[in-house]
């Protein structure tokens, strides 16, 4: 549960578009059968902000953000979420 005055925060989480290569996650999927750790077919690597905001940042200026300098819109996609 939030603190009182607490600041409000947003999550961006930005992934590789599904078309693109994602030699990360191929890395680590392999490293992952190396270590004795079955199940797991496919891996995807991401990066994860937060932001803490004021009151006056709405979602469309995040996404200004996001496009902006968190993703490159050309092979990445991102989501915005409250934090």
């Amino acid at each position: 549960m939030p603190y009182a005055g607490a600041v409000p925060r947003v999550v961006v989480d930005v992934m590789l578009k599904p078309e693109i290569l994602d030699p990360q996650g191929q890395a680590i999927l392999s490293a992952l059968d190396r270590l004795g750790y079955s199940g797991v077919t496919a891996v995807r690597q991401g990066k994860h902000f937060e932001l803490d905001v004021d009151g006056s940042v709405d979602e469309t200026r995040v996404a200004e953000i996001a496009e902006t300098l968190l993703a490159n819109p050309v092979i990445e996609e991102f989501s915005i979420r409250p934090g």
